[in-house]
């Protein structure tokens, strides 16, 4: 097997790339790996790069060097999803992580940020097939979201470039604006087959994992392997003031059990819009009228840190029947 390091050189705010390509270089020697290294040069340069290698059938493992959602201007964030996006589809390539940017939200579920720089634990990680969600023609592995959650993103994208401001300062003040200009989205929403419900909703999430914004813990029982989306559908029926002292309990992940929550777990969450609102694809923003969130089951390998409490938790889950 190749190991490619597909490294986003703006990552760490340009400081990244001179500190971890010696210890690529080191920890490659050492274990006497067939590797290289591969400099992105521009936005989405990164799928068609793991794209284009991929296609050659060989067996390939390749490092999101970088970090996971991607924030305007371009920064340290969404190598992650890029190169889930050009490896999605082929057998052949597996999808690693060494967290170089911020957020860093969907590897909080496996280790810590440094048991992820600990390059032993990566290149001897495990394979794990994990589900991944489809949206349109992009592939989140984490999340997707729609309404406020959405425009909160966005908006986190153009605070973040302002000196000093870190990851989650920038999502906490991108809820205040949401809170002021976002606060209702009337969307028409269906899960699965079931019924179509037309209501003013906050957002609507769907989890392929558990964190994302910085530590926010939206789909809190989430597992990427079990075959299952958790959807979470809020509706807009609290003022203001009162949403925004909610706010560090949706953090902790204990929203679940609110009145305004609609807690599911499905495999498609369709959603329209009359007027365009913001959809979020693990960090990848747009406007759009329609769209949906599907699983696509077993959809790509992730290479889980070696050690990591994730592979003890997941041979627990298998052997109790709770992942097929």
């Amino acid at each position: 097997m190749k190991h490619v390091f597909v490294i986003n050189p703006a990552a760490g705010k340009g400081k990244a790339l001179g500190i971890i390509k010696p210890q690529i270089d080191e920890i490659c020697k050492k274990h006497a790996l067939d590797y290289e290294i591969y400099v992105t040069e521009k936005k989405n340069d990164g799928i068609e790069f793991v794209e284009h290698r991929a296609k050659s059938g060989e067996e390939l493992r390749f490092y999101a060097c970088g970090g996971e959602g991607t924030l305007p201007p371009r920064g340290g964030d969404g190598t992650l999803y890029e190169v889930v996006n050009g490896a999605y589809g082929y057998k052949n390539a597996q999808v690693a992580v060494i967290p170089l940017g911020s957020g860093n939200d969907f590897i909080r579920l496996f280790g810590t940020k440094e048991e992820f720089l600990n390059l032993d634990n990566v290149v001897n990680g495990v394979p794990v097939e994990f589900d991944v969600i489809k949206c349109g023609n992009e592939i989140a592995i984490n999340q997707c979201s729609m309404g406020m959650d959405a425009e909160v993103c966005a908006m986190q994208g153009k605070i973040k470039k302002l000196p000093l401001v870190t990851g989650e300062g920038a999502y906490y003040i991108g809820c205040l604006y949401a809170l002021l200009k976002k606060f209702r989205n009337h969307f028409t929403v269906q899960i699965d087959d079931g019924e179509k419900i037309t209501q003013d909703c906050l957002f609507c999430f769907a989890g392929n994992s558990r964190w994302y914004g910085g530590g926010f813990m939206a789909g809190p029982k989430a597992y990427p392997d079990d075959g299952l989306l958790d959807f979470i559908i809020v509706e807009s029926k609290l003022s203001r003031l009162k949403l925004a002292t909610l706010l560090n309990k949706y953090k902790r992940g204990e929203h679940l059990d609110w009145d305004i929550t609609n807690f599911q777990r499905g495999k498609k969450l369709v959603i329209h819009s009359d007027h365009p609102a913001a959809v979020n694809v693990d960090g990848e923003t747009k406007y759009v009228t329609d769209t949906s969130f599907e699983i696509v089951e077993k959809g790509i390998v992730f290479v889980v840190p070696a050690g990591s409490p994730f592979l003890k938790d997941r041979e627990r889950r298998l052997a109790a029947g709770e992942i097929k």
